[in-house]
């Protein structure tokens, strides 16, 4: 929810500039970077809702005829595989987040606003993806949808 929020203030913003830039030519200051900042971690918190209602994209074509119980184990499997992925890019946006944190990393434009917070939250986003895709995985196996 708060990822669509997020991405509506984005749009709304984007609204807002584009108006502001036609009638005055003078647009809201910083757009650019509020909206790219505000789009990633979007991006980055749906990730995770995707991942628990199983909503991303699986292609099981060749995989079909074979018996629900295989099916579950590979199902598994890649949400495990996809865990893994989640966690190591968890893992090195949060040294990286810190790291922004600490040497004070801004945007390059007119706010240059930090952005190492943004990169933190963006861990912890796809921490969570990395939690949901195991818990995910945990029922599946079980034989939960």
């Amino acid at each position: 929810m708060a990822g669509g929020a997020v991405l509506l203030a984005a749009a709304g913003l984007t609204v807002v500039s584009g108006l502001l830039r036609w009638w005055t030519s003078q647009p809201v200051r910083g757009d650019f970077e509020l909206v790219s900042v505000g789009s990633g971690l979007a991006v980055m918190s749906f990730l995770a809702w995707g991942a628990w209602r199983q909503a991303n994209i699986i292609v099981d074509s060749f995989t079909t005829w074979l018996p629900a119980a295989v099916l579950r184990a590979i199902d598994a499997f890649w949400l495990c595989a996809f865990a893994g992925a989640m966690a190591l890019l968890a893992w090195r946006m949060a040294v990286g987040g810190l790291e922004g944190m600490r040497s004070g990393v801004r945007t390059i434009g007119l706010l240059a606003m930090p952005y190492g917070w943004a990169i933190a939250l963006g861990a912890g986003c796809f921490a969570l993806t990395a939690l949901l895709s195991l818990l995910r995985a945990w029922r599946v196996l079980r034989g939960g949808a």
